[in-house]
């Protein structure tokens, strides 16, 4: 194989992996926002319930004293019944009663919607009580293990850049500058593997006189379409291949 095309196969496949571990370096960080907002989220809408469970109570407590004070009334109402004087007095201090004790009816109804948001309330911070903890080490421990993965990740890109560093060296400064100018212009992907006699990147087929220069591997050729640095790897060989039979006419070298 020609020198330079090992190596460029060689920073291509370098640039990749650097480029995809670069990738999941930046977006660790936001990984560890999304857990921590979600925990935040979680302390959040606790905390809500809380404040609102206290406001039940208070409320409570309010239409409490309504119905009490009406209770009163009732009470002190139903006392003047015998100090009125005609039954047209009567009948409007019942009346009046009526609507009072009708009035306490709808307040305990509202009383009764209370209690049972409260209930669900109190089932909702009972549950949040009993995972806060577990939710707290479970994105402790989550995002410990997403910061030691970036940090590996980020030794691994060091060591890599450095590796690149000394393939760049060993390059022909012709052969560089062209791996370099493919790669910007075909958003980081310079090189195309040949397989069946097509360019796997832009599928065009080669003309058998490069797919044969490709297959020898003893220059470094670019696509006539995509101007990708091409390079030709060798299939495994048959059974037929493998017992000592004749090759395929597939496998043949073109001509």
């Amino acid at each position: 194989m020609h020198s330079d095309l090992k190596t460029v196969i060689e920073l291509h496949q370098l640039d990749l992996r650097i480029a995809e571990l670069t990738a999941q370096i930046d977006a660790l960080p936001a990984e560890i926002q999304t857990l921590e907002s979600q925990l935040h989220e979680f302390i959040r809408a606790h905390e809500e319930r809380k404040t609102r469970l206290s406001v039940n109570l208070k409320e409570r407590k309010d239409i409490e004293m309504d119905v009490k004070v009406i209770q009163e009334k009732i009470a002190k109402h139903k006392d003047q019944l015998y100090q009125v004087k005609t039954n047209e007095q009567y009948r409007a201090m019942l009346k009046e009663i009526e609507g009072e004790e009708a009035n306490i009816r709808k307040i305990e109804d509202r009383l009764l919607e209370k209690m049972l948001e409260a209930e669900e309330l109190e089932k909702l911070i009972k549950e949040a009580v009993s995972r806060l903890d577990s939710e707290k080490a479970r994105v402790a421990a989550e995002v410990a293990r997403l910061q030691s993965l970036r940090q590996t990740d980020v030794e691994e890109r060091e060591r890599l850049l450095a590796q690149r560093q000394q393939d760049e060296g060993a390059l022909s400064a012709e052969v560089l500058d062209l791996y370099e100018r493919v790669r910007k212009a075909r958003r980081g992907v310079a090189l195309a593997e040949v397989r069946d006699g097509c360019c796997t990147a832009c599928n065009v087929r080669l003309r058998p006189q490069a797919y044969n220069e490709v297959r020898t591997s003893q220059a470094v050729v670019t696509c006539e379409s995509c101007n990708r640095i091409l390079y030709y790897v060798e299939p495994p060989p048959t059974e037929g291949e493998e017992a000592g039979g004749p090759p395929k006419p597939t496998d043949r070298a073109v001509v």
